[in-house]
C-alpha cells in the first residue's frame, strides 16, 4: 500500500521531532553535567584554582567577619534540619517496601 502525501508529511514530521529530541537530550546532558567537566576542561588548558584566586572581580561577595552570612548557626537548628534530612531519607528509602502494601487495598 502507498501512503498519502499527508501521510509522508506526518511521519516526516515525526522523524524530525524524534532528532530534535536526541539533540536536546544530548545538549541537555551536557549542560548538566557541565558541573564536573568544566572544571576539568579548565584544568586540561591550564587554569588552576591558583590563578582564579587571583581574580579581584568576586572580592565584595566574600564573607567577612561581623557580617550577617558569618553568623554561626544554632545547635538546635542544626540538628532539627539533620532529623528532618534522616526522616526524608528514611521515607524516600521505605517507599518502595510501603508502596505494594498501600496499593493492594
Amino acid at each position: 500500500m502507498a501512503m498519502t502525501i499527508k501521510q509522508e508529511n506526518h511521519m516526516a514530521g515525526l522523524q524530525r521531532g524524534q532528532g530534535l529530541m536526541a539533540v536536546g537530550g544530548l545538549l541537555g546532558a551536557l549542560v548538566a553535567s557541565s558541573c564536573c567537566l568544566l572544571p576539568l576542561v579548565l584544568f586540561g588548558l591550564g587554569v588552576s584554582g591558583a590563578w582564579i584566586g587571583n581574580l579581584t572581580q568576586l572580592a565584595p561577595y566574600q564573607c567577612a567577619g561581623g557580617e550577617a552570612c558569618a553568623r554561626p548557626l544554632s545547635n538546635r537548628l542544626v540538628q532539627l534540619g539533620l532529623i528532618v534530612a534522616t526522616v526524608l531519607v528514611i521515607a524516600a528509602v521505605g517507599f518502595d517496601f510501603l508502596a505494594p502494601l498501600l496499593l493492594d487495598s
